[in-house]
């Protein structure tokens, strides 16, 4: 019998996903992307050499595995192909083993208009989108006026839903943002080619996955930002427009909740978060300065700056429920390296009283005060280390800690970018 493995980030994304699930894919046939668009940026280093993907699954970069985007995705497709052609001059074939949701929805040059005139009018109280058009591109769905990837098999009714769709959003655009229109027949022009050459990979995903599943095949899906990012579950309204927990994966792709045998969670041994939101845990001195830099905290898909903090256990046992968490991956161990005392978020005082309580929503959040408890550093390096028992004493105490406050064990910990950079304490698949 075959598993299916579900990884995803457990905290505001950035966590180390695409790493551990190129690792993972090892002992995978497929693995299969859920959620997102190209908003995600996963950054795999695999002997030295840095790939960052957007969209194609992390494994991608193994060959003989199947990649499959779900219908849960939201799809660019200048991005998809400027991705495809990248990995090709790389050598790596990718049309052959890349099958696409014909359900997925589309993102197009209007939604990015929107997208961006959207912040531009909120000034100061912006979300932070990465303003790629991921947020309308999901409102179109819900509102059942979306393009999918399989419209494009019927040029003449892509046309013409392609024309209502352009038209009630430059209404906006034009009216109400006091931005410039696009064009609709250069729209249509663009994304008549660009489905021409996707056109031999549209499937019905959660077909194609069924046919696996008879044939015990491992299957891996991979997430893309974060839990408390999640539409519902997140800080809203600072979140991403999509289903980030693990249940995504099922909605996402088209496989039955019962069929998910095992929930990776990836966790940094710290908290980072892009964009605005609350963030308890927020350090905006040397500790923080320490984390940015040595952590080279960046994001892989905008360049911005992560803001860094200790790491939110509260948060984080919200996560595990939210997900059904059967192991935590921690990364990023070795970032931590060579700090006096570490600290890590136990509780929040909220107006006052002290909880073990994530709120919902951002209005509450924004009010908690993290409390802090301070464990002893490490001065020996923890990079690259592939045997627990090599760890130091005091990290070895830190990991403990985690896991008594969030009630999920540590099976796997990440201590470099590199995939031999692992150690692999309890094995998904296994």
């Amino acid at each position: 019998m075959g598993k299916n493995v579900v990884v995803i980030g457990t905290q505001w994304g950035d966590e180390g996903k695409g790493k551990l699930v190129d690792l993972l894919t090892e002992q995978a046939e497929a693995v299969i992307r859920f959620q997102g668009g190209h908003n995600a940026g996963h950054t795999l280093v695999i002997k030295g050499e840095k790939t960052v993907l957007h969209l194609i699954p992390s494994g991608i970069l193994r060959e003989n595995v199947e990649c499959m985007i779900g219908n849960g995705v939201v799809l660019s497709l200048n991005a998809l192909m400027e991705e495809i052609e990248l990995l090709e001059k790389a050598g790596i074939n990718v049309r052959n083993r890349l099958l696409i949701s014909k359900a997925c929805t589309l993102i197009l040059p209007v939604h990015v208009a929107i997208d961006k005139a959207r912040e531009t009018a909120r000034g100061s109280k912006a979300i932070g989108t990465t303003g790629r058009g991921i947020g309308p591109a999901y409102e179109d769905k819900a509102g059942r006026r979306g393009l999918r990837a399989g419209d494009l098999l019927d040029t003449v009714s892509f046309a013409e839903k392609l024309k209502e769709l352009v038209d009630y959003h430059n209404f906006m655009l034009v009216n109400y943002y006091h931005a410039e229109a696009v064009d609709y027949q250069q729209t249509l022009d663009e994304a008549l080619k660009l489905g021409e050459q996707i056109k031999p990979m549209l499937v019905d995903v959660s077909e194609s996955l069924y046919k696996l599943q008879a044939e015990g095949k491992n299957l891996l899906f991979e997430g893309a930002q974060g839990a408390l990012l999640d539409i519902d579950h997140g800080t809203f309204p600072y979140v991403t427009s999509s289903s980030t927990t693990a249940g995504g994966a099922a909605t996402g792709t088209g496989i039955g909740p019962l069929d998910i045998d095992y929930v990776l969670g990836i966790t940094k041994a710290y908290s980072t978060r892009v964009g605005n939101g609350p963030f308890p845990t927020e350090l905006h001195e040397e500790n923080g300065e320490h984390l940015s830099a040595k952590g080279f905290e960046f994001g892989a898909t905008t360049g911005r700056k992560r803001r860094t903090g200790w790491f939110d256990a509260v948060a984080m046992r919200k996560s595990a429920k939210l997900n059904s968490l059967s192991g935590i991956c921690l990364t990023k161990l070795d970032v931590l390296d060579g700090l006096e005392k570490v600290g890590i978020c136990t509780a929040y005082k909220l107006n006052g009283t002290v909880t073990e309580t994530a709120p919902l929503g951002a209005d509450q959040y924004e009010q908690c005060e993290a409390i802090i408890e301070y464990i002893p550093g490490w001065t020996d390096t923890t990079a690259g280390v592939t045997e627990f028992d090599k760890l130091p004493e005091n990290a070895k105490a830190y990991i403990k800690r985690i896991e008594e406050l969030v009630g999920v064990k540590v099976t796997i910990l990440s201590t470099g970018p590199d995939r031999d950079e692992t150690i692999v304490l309890e094995n998904p698949f296994d």
